[in-house]
C-alpha cells in the first residue's frame, strides 16, 4: 500500500467514525430560537443547559436519572382524506420510557402549545424544577435544541440537550419502541 492509499485510507476511517453532526461544520448558537428550517446542523452548544453524548444518555437512561422527552413534530392528517377514511395517530420508534411531546419544539407557539408544553413539564417533573429533563428528536434537529432553551428560560435548572436523537440512538445499537404523540389540544 502506498503513502497516499494509507493517509486516504486514514482519513476514511476517521471521518466515518465521526458523528453526524461534527461533519456539518460549526453551526453558531443563536441568540433567539430557530424559526424555520428545522431539519439543519445545530450548534454544539445550548447555554444554560448540558449536551449530552450518547454514552452519557445511555446511562441517564439506565439508571432512570433524567426524564426523556421527545419532541418531534406529530405528521398532521391529511386535510384532503376523502369522508370516512380512519385516521390513526402515528407512531415512532423512540427511546424506551419516553414521552412524545410533539409539536413543542417550534420557534414560536401558540398559547396553547405554551401551556400544554408548561403543564407537561410541571407535571413529568412532579414540579420540580431541579428534576433532570432530556430533550431529543432526530440528529440536526432543532426541535430539541429550542424546547430545551424554553425549558431553561422558563427556570428549569437540569435541562439536557441529546442532538443526535432517536436515529443516534439507533445507530449506536440501542432499543427503541413504538410510541404515540401526545399532542396539545
Amino acid at each position: 500500500m502506498t503513502k497516499v492509499e494509507t493517509v486516504v485510507l486514514l482519513a476514511t476511517s476517521l471521518l466515518a467514525s465521526m458523528p453526524l453532526p461534527a461533519l456539518a461544520g460549526n453551526v453558531p448558537e443563536p441568540s433567539g430560537y430557530r424559526m424555520d428550517d428545522y431539519r439543519a446542523p445545530v450548534p454544539a452548544t445550548l447555554r444554560g443547559a448540558r449536551v449530552v453524548t450518547t454514552s452519557e444518555a445511555e446511562t441517564l437512561w439506565r439508571e432512570k436519572q433524567a426524564i426523556f422527552l421527545d419532541v418531534m413534530p406529530a405528521p398532521l392528517k391529511p386535510a384532503d382524506l376523502p369522508a370516512g377514511t380512519i385516521w390513526r395517530d402515528p407512531t415512532r420508534k423512540d427511546i424506551p420510557d419516553s414521552i412524545w411531546l410533539a409539536n413543542v419544539g417550534y420557534g414560536a407557539l401558540n398559547k396553547e402549545q405554551a401551556k400544554y408544553f408548561r403543564d407537561a413539564l410541571v407535571k413529568y417533573t412532579g414540579n420540580d424544577d431541579s428534576k433532570s429533563i432530556l430533550f431529543y428528536c432526530m440528529t440536526d434537529c432543532w426541535m430539541s435544541w429550542n424546547a430545551a432553551r424554553r425549558a431553561v428560560e422558563w427556570g428549569y435548572k437540569s435541562v439536557l440537550w441529546y442532538p443526535p436523537g432517536a436515529d443516534g440512538w439507533e445507530r449506536a445499537g440501542l432499543p427503541l419502541e413504538e410510541r404515540r404523540p401526545q399532542v396539545a389540544p
